[in-house]
């Protein structure tokens, strides 16, 4: 299945401030997910954002400030973002059946909301250049769960020609010309 702009909810997992800094690769990390980001906003994607207790771990990380600007923000304790009734609450309003999730950690928080999802009978993506974990094999490991569990997994780039579908359109230029800094 591909994915559909009009389908789609871009979720933004726990990319916060006192955990970015451990987290393997944290700068292309994050770089991929403002990236995609600014793309979802280009495209009215719909953005959602979990924090992980803020209170502990910080907000999300600067970097993001532009991306989220318009998103809602929802704060959780649970590791699966499915387990908070504002998220799901969150979801339900936006009507769509495409969920592309990206953020940190990859074999905790990721893993356990792509598969309560799947559960939910979402169509669920994982954004491998977009997700991260404080050790690699961590990561690994829950991508090779997630797809076990049918869960499909994307790159940032598969998921921006996914949802522009076609060249030739302003669109597409409008969005495709700074791609050489992505």
């Amino acid at each position: 299945m591909l994915m559909q702009a009009d389908q789609s909810v871009l979720v933004i997992v726990d990319a916060q401030e006192k955990l970015a800094p451990v987290i393997h690769q944290r700068d292309q990390l994050i770089a991929r997910m403002r990236w995609l980001g600014e793309i979802a906003n280009e495209l009215d994607v719909p953005i959602l954002v979990t924090e992980q207790y803020p209170k502990g771990l910080g907000l999300s990380v600067d970097a993001l400030s532009g991306v989220i600007e318009n998103a809602q923000v929802i704060e959780k304790m649970h590791f699966s973002a499915v387990q908070e009734p504002n998220f799901t609450n969150a979801l339900s309003e936006q009507n769509r059946s495409q969920i592309i999730l990206m953020g940190m950690e990859t074999h905790v928080c990721i893993l356990q909301t792509a598969l309560d999802l799947i559960a939910d009978d979402y169509q669920v993506f994982v954004v491998e250049d977009a997700v991260g974990s404080r050790r690699d094999s961590d990561k690994q490991t829950a991508l090779n769960r997630l797809r076990q569990e049918g869960v499909v997994i994307i790159s940032s780039e598969m998921a921006a020609y996914e949802w522009l579908h076609r060249s030739g359109t302003d669109q597409f230029r409008h969005i495709t010309k700074n791609w050489i800094r992505g």
